[in-house]
């Protein structure tokens, strides 16, 4: 293969000291290069030199002499102006040599702040400095300043930013706190029957609808309804559940006032099953939540033993979860914590 052809550089002195006429003159001037100053210069010191040696040996100056003097008058205010042109040449190259190894180490300076170290030999010439792109800085699968200043919170994988605002509320206010209250637990258990209808983001959007239908699950108003009433076509309660699940609540409020009878809350038959000790899971992957436990599978007997309705073991398990009784938030869900100190504050 042929190489790139060769290109014949210039020295940077020769190309200063070539001088030009302007554009009115008729004829350029010759070149005049640092070599050539140099070899008349010598030439015409050996001749004055010469001539100086010649001149002593006489005292009195004849007419060609002096001519001749003249002439070395002249010789010499040449040789002069040589040495002074030789001399402005000699600074010039002394200039130019420093400004370009200043701009060589300008260059590389530049290069090794941005970790390429690239010498460049372009005299005068330095390189445009662009502004760096900003970096975001990214730590364990999130930013560091979140761009609107609030505070990253890690939740269980099963809640998304794109989750139901309510669903996200429910899971970090109450879902997995302890509940001891006979109302609350009431409520979350049929909350939990109606997940065989609909999805928690549904129910908990008709939260305020299920309170105003079954008497803020009081189970003493409860079974006061009207069963033929609240079935009805066209009442409030129609459109929340289906016929089979009203039936079962009404049902199962009975049920609760018979336990609170035997235990004295229904709170205290409850935790019993876990010897009023929360279960925590300590599940890391959501893959890991299991739908029913042994120990679900143990309640949800029981309850059916009682009488209760639409009590099956994943039904009690969901519940379980809501109320407490169990803890299945994940270790990297910021509520894991939370709800064990809660826990412990009420034992």
């Amino acid at each position: 293969m042929s190489g790139a052809p060769r290109v014949q550089s210039m020295n940077v002195a020769e190309a200063e000291t070539r001088s030009t006429l302007g554009s009115t003159a008729k004829k350029a001037s010759p070149f005049i290069t640092h070599k050539a100053v140099s070899k008349s210069l010598r030439k015409l010191e050996r001749s004055s030199s010469g001539r100086t040696g010649s001149d002593e040996k006489t005292s009195y100056a004849t007419p060609t002499e002096t001519v001749s003097s003249s002439s070395q008058k002249h010789t010499l205010n040449a040789a002069s102006i040589l040495r002074r042109h030789e001399q402005n040449l000699n600074s010039n190259l002394s200039l130019n040599a420093s400004f370009s190894s200043d701009a060589s180490v300008d260059s590389f300076h530049s290069r090794a702040s941005t970790g390429r170290l690239i010498r460049s030999y372009s005299v005068g010439s330095r390189s445009k400095s662009y502004p760096s792109k900003p970096r975001s800085v990214v730590s364990e699968g999130a930013l560091d300043s979140p761009p609107n200043g609030s505070e990253t919170k890690k939740r269980c994988t099963w809640v998304t930013p794109n989750s139901d605002p309510c669903y996200i509320v429910f899971h970090d206010e109450e879902w997995g706190v302890p509940v001891h209250d006979d109302k609350r637990l009431f409520e979350l258990l049929v909350l939990s029957g109606a997940l065989a209808e609909h999805t928690w983001p549904t129910i908990l959007s008709k939260r305020q609808a299920f309170r105003e239908v079954f008497a803020d699950f009081d189970p003493n108003a409860i079974v006061k309804i009207n069963e033929k009433k609240i079935i009805g076509p066209g009442s409030p309660a129609s459109t929340l559940l289906s016929d089979l699940k009203l039936r079962a609540v009404i049902e199962n409020a009975r049920q609760i006032l018979k336990v609170i009878e035997e235990y004295g809350s229904f709170d205290k038959y409850i935790w019993s099953f876990v010897k009023n000790k929360a279960i925590v899971s300590k599940f890391r992957y959501q893959r890991q939540v299991p739908a029913k436990t042994p120990k679900a599978e143990v309640i949800s007997k029981d309850l059916v033993r009682r009488g209760f309705r639409s009590v099956g073991p994943t039904v009690v398990y969901s519940f379980m979860q809501a109320a407490g009784i169990t803890n299945d938030h994940l270790t990297s869900c910021f509520r894991f914590h939370h709800c064990i100190f809660e826990h412990e504050r009420y034992v």
